[in-house]
């Protein structure tokens, strides 16, 4: 395994680690507590150190899996993320709520959830500018820094983008930005990365293998159903999608995975700290890994 310092003066993380958001039931599968131990202890095998969750992946369901097994294991061992912003209602909907009142409150219940006294990354999750600009939320998180609730914050922008949110990250007090980026979605290399580096941001890469399409299992043609999020994608978008991966797939070089060499390729972006691809088994875990051995080293 590598590791990239999450932004400047932050803490080494693995180049891969692993996304949370499957634990919460929304992709086509529920999971039991002895599954989730069985994925994580496998990323700690890996060398794997950061995983990356929210109060709304299920009813704070997710972070109560990855709570348990922190308290049966090191909890040393991982930096833990998770994110502010929404209280889950239901599949695939949310209730937005921004307000200093209530993130203090979804605060309480993740650090409950998770069994921490504190979480090593608090993040803004997928809101809008005006709860961004909002400076008493900013002014709450900073005084739950300074009473050892949170040791850094950070902004997950949703996937429609904003220059702004990345613009204004280092002035609320956040030191890494989470955004969209694989090789079908390449719009922050123009719109957030800059500021990432003229600001010393971390920047973690989500939805890196394009929501499992670009892990090389899928072709044109292909469906999903269920409780499974990709359900959603309408049938132009999933269609012109798996066109694309078509394309690219020509670009992977013989014999290596697709799903890893996707990974690899987010991270041959330097400013790009880790990658956070979702994974439902110890077999995933260890494929996603192996993308380590595929990035290019420093120039």
């Amino acid at each position: 395994m590598l590791y990239r310092n999450l932004g400047s003066g932050g803490p080494a993380v693995s180049v891969v680690g692993v996304g949370a958001w499957q634990f919460g039931g929304e992709w086509g599968h529920d999971f039991t507590q002895a599954e989730v131990n069985a994925i994580l202890d496998a990323a700690a095998a890996e060398g794997i150190n950061f995983i990356d969750t929210a109060e709304c992946y299920g009813d704070h369901l997710s972070e109560r899996f990855i709570g348990d097994y922190l308290r049966r294991r090191n909890r040393a061992d991982w930096i833990v993320a998770t994110k502010f912003g929404h209280d889950y209602t239901g599949f695939l909907a949310r209730r937005d709520d921004f307000s200093p009142a209530d993130v203090r409150r979804q605060l309480e219940n993740s650090l409950r959830a998770l069994q921490l006294e504190a979480i090593d990354l608090y993040q803004f999750h997928s809101g809008p500018d005006d709860a961004f600009q909002n400076d008493d939320l900013w002014t709450m998180l900073e005084e739950q820094k300074r009473a050892g609730k949170i040791r850094r914050l950070g902004v997950s922008i949703r996937a429609a983008g904003s220059e702004l949110q990345a613009r204004e990250a280092r002035r609320v007090g956040a030191e890494v930005l989470q955004v969209v980026y694989n090789r079908l979605d390449r719009r922050p290399e123009q719109r957030d990365f800059p500021h990432a580096v003229r600001d010393g941001l971390g920047a973690i890469a989500r939805v890196p293998l394009a929501s499992g399409l670009l892990s090389g299992k899928y072709r044109p043609g292909a469906s999903f159903h269920g409780n499974d999020f990709r359900a959603t994608f309408t049938p132009d978008r999933l269609a012109h999608d798996l066109e694309e991966v078509e394309r690219v797939r020509t670009e992977v070089p013989p014999g290596v995975p697709m799903a890893a060499w996707a990974l690899a390729w987010c991270l041959q972006t330097p400013v790009v700290s880790t990658v956070i691809p979702g994974c439902k088994s110890p077999e995933q875990v260890r494929a996603n890994a192996a993308a380590a051995a595929l990035v290019p080293p420093p120039a």
